[in-house]
């Protein structure tokens, strides 16, 4: 079985002489020290969640964070830090059928991290769009097994 990587950000736009850069997208759960990418093993980790910057084992100056500009940095799932109870990575919702109770209303194309909740973005018949977030009072249950999610539409207002 092939090994399944997390995309952690992308490479940004250079920070400093060091080798730093800016990371675009992150995952900031992914982006810790000591973290192994297929980059190189994080060594530096400043900036925010929103706003991090990351400084990688031997990229040692800023041309050569340069070269990287853009690249996806991926963290293997096998290093990637253990989730609570209730906590899903976005692979694991993606397809998943989205149900409100027997009724169906779409398949989850992608979860989505915003500043306050992640949501799932929902892929609903001709084309339409809903936007479900993660919390008790949208989500009933998750199911990854069955690949099911069923969902209060009410509380999100699609009802």
């Amino acid at each position: 079985m092939a090994e399944r990587f997390l995309e952690a950000g992308r490479v940004g736009r250079a920070h400093g002489l060091d080798g730093s850069f800016h990371v675009t997208g992150p995952r900031p759960r992914l982006l810790a020290h000591g973290t192994p990418t297929d980059l190189g093993e994080i060594v530096r980790r400043a900036g925010t969640d929103e706003r991090p910057v990351v400084r990688l084992r031997g990229c040692d100056t800023r041309e050569a964070a340069e070269r990287l500009h853009g690249r996806p940095l991926l963290v293997a799932l096998a290093d990637a830090p253990a989730l609570e109870p209730g906590e899903y990575w976005a692979h694991e919702l993606e397809g998943c059928a989205v149900t409100d109770g027997d009724r169906a209303v779409g398949t989850v194309r992608r979860m989505l991290e915003l500043p306050s909740v992640e949501v799932l973005e929902v892929e609903r018949g001709g084309g339409e769009e809903l936007l479900v977030p993660m919390v008790g009072d949208a989500v009933r249950s998750i199911d990854t097994a069955a690949r099911r999610i069923d969902v209060d539409l009410g509380f999100v207002g699609a009802d």
